[in-house]
């Protein structure tokens, strides 16, 4: 199933401003055609993100999101839920009311609509996650509870 899930988050991936067309394309995350920017202003600066597929402002979109190793990412939500693989590095995330989760490369997660988390890209590789949303790329930064 995880090779089935893999393939599928390829096989929906485009390089950045291409039309939604239904196009079957396939696209590395070193592809030199990917366009990367910049993460909301709340996520320190080294953090990118390309989109693969679709309009961040509408449904069903496709982003690679990008961060060094050594990297916190703040705690956050979406309005959407998040559909993930990890491309590269290794990744943990804390998700209210969860323990904290490793995602290694190659590994599927999948993120609820709306549940609070923050994340830290280990040391060494860079952390490359595709993500894909249902409702519209979002990103809201919240304080975090304190334990």
């Amino acid at each position: 199933m995880k090779k089935t899930l893999i393939t599928g988050a390829l096989l929906l991936a485009v390089s950045t401003n291409l039309s939604a067309s239904d196009q079957a394309l396939v696209i590395s995350a070193d592809a030199p055609a990917l366009q990367w920017g910049p993460c909301p202003a709340f996520i320190p600066e080294g953090c990118e993100i390309a989109v693969l597929q679709g309009d961040p402002a509408q449904n069903n979109v496709d982003i690679y999101f990008k961060v060094p190793g050594d990297f916190s990412i703040p705690y956050h939500t979406h309005t959407s839920q998040e559909r993930m693989v990890l491309v590269s590095g290794e990744l943990e995330v804390t998700y209210d009311n969860h323990e904290t989760a490793v995602i290694n490369k190659g590994d599927f997660a999948y993120g609820p609509a709306k549940l609070p988390h923050k994340a830290y890209c280990r040391k060494g590789d860079d952390c490359i996650l595709y993500i894909g949303f249902v409702a519209p790329l979002d990103a809201m930064p919240i304080e975090e509870k304190q334990h």
